[in-house]
């Protein structure tokens, strides 16, 4: 009889670049849960304990710090230590008062501290867009979360001014729009992915070069006045002229 199911490990040698373990050290790597997030666009639990953060020394003391429901994921307990946590995720650990959201770098994905008060809020990119039979409009984000826009009149949607890669701030406790951003110029904006992958400031230009929108060039300016391209599927708005959340210091190429 075959084998039913995927795999529940992973070679070292396979596992994500920005993944702070050794490569050859030891053969096997834990292997995230499938979730919202990619394998190689996110961090499990356990690593994110024990590698990047040093609060275990073991898989073994990393999983019962999750299991105790001592971490959360976005506000929620989450007890799995293979649990995948990726973009703009907000990893918590209220007992020590310590709170972090995952941000890209030059390096990949990386733990940036923050308050509590940021805690309480993610921003979400709108990946997909559906009109129900009913008029009302449903939102996919990134991070696999769903939201629905109720329209008080089909024939004339006023509640529909959302767009595909837009973003949310969304409130954690309930689910509720805080802010929506919409891609334009004079927007701030950090890149998720290709050479510049961290880099952020202001859109300077979105230029649509006859192909998909989410191919259109896009040009951003930083603090420094340097200027960085890339395609706007890997644009992520994170404010009007500024950022609604604190980033890393951007270093000097």
């Amino acid at each position: 009889m075959g084998k039913r199911g995927g795999s529940g490990h992973m070679k070292r040698e396979a596992a994500p670049q920005f993944w702070p373990i050794h490569r050859k050290e030891f053969h096997w790597a834990m292997k995230p849960r499938p979730g919202a997030h990619p394998t190689e666009q996110c961090i499990p639990l356990a690593l994110i304990l024990r590698e990047m953060l040093g609060y275990a020394k073991t898989r073994r003391e990393a999983k019962q710090i999750i299991s105790q429901g001592k971490v959360k994921v976005d506000g929620k307990v989450r007890k799995d230590d293979l649990h995948a946590a990726g973009l703009m995720d907000v990893i918590s650990m209220t007992e020590i008062g310590r709170h972090f959201r995952i941000l890209p770098s030059e390096k990949g994905l990386i733990l940036h501290p923050i308050d509590g008060t940021e805690a309480e809020f993610k921003l979400c990119r709108i990946e997909d867009k559906t009109t129900m039979k009913n008029g009302h409009v449903q939102l996919g984000l990134h991070d696999g979360r769903t939201i629905l826009i109720h329209v008080g009149d089909p024939q004339n949607p006023e509640e529909d001014i959302y767009g595909t890669l837009d973003t949310l701030k969304i409130k954690l406790d309930d689910q509720s729009i805080l802010d929506h951003m919409k891609v334009a110029e004079g927007m701030f904006s950090v890149f998720t992915g290709g050479k510049n992958i961290g880099k952020y400031g202001e859109i300077i230009s979105v230029e649509n070069i006859g192909v998909k929108r989410r191919k259109s060039l896009v040009t951003i300016e930083d603090e420094r006045g340097e200027r960085y391209q890339t395609v706007l599927d890997y644009v992520f708005i994170l404010g009007d002229e500024k950022s609604n959340i604190s980033l890393p210091r951007q270093e000097a190429d």
